[in-house]
């Protein structure tokens, strides 16, 4: 019984670490797509230094993707800082969802 509840846990925690290491990767990606002048009309860090701090964090990610609750939860707390500011803020300014550029009579769509 406790060999079958550590083993849900030990695949528990994998499937975290996989999630954890995706998010960070999808973060990086969505990085390297915008241009360095959208960061700095954004007001935000410039492009070198998130795909840096964005590319750290999937290299954590990725070596700790069986122990994500360790040293893994800083890869995941950069990416999703950029996620939830950065990448809103930058959608902003490029004309992206919610940038205005697709406007229809009763508001953006």
């Amino acid at each position: 019984m406790l060999e079958a509840l550590n083993t849900a846990q030990g695949v528990t925690l994998l499937l975290l670490g996989v999630a954890a290491f995706a998010l960070e990767v999808y973060a990086l990606v969505d990085a390297l797509r915008h241009r360095p002048q959208a960061y700095a009309a954004a007001g935000k860090l410039s492009k070198t230094w998130w795909v840096a701090i964005l590319g750290v964090a999937a290299a954590v990610g990725f070596v700790t993707i069986s122990r994500v609750l360790g040293l893994g939860i800083i890869g995941v707390v950069a990416a999703g800082v950029y996620l939830a500011d950065v990448r809103p803020a930058l959608r902003s300014v490029s004309g992206g969802r919610g940038g205005g550029t697709h406007s229809g009579p009763y508001g953006p769509w």
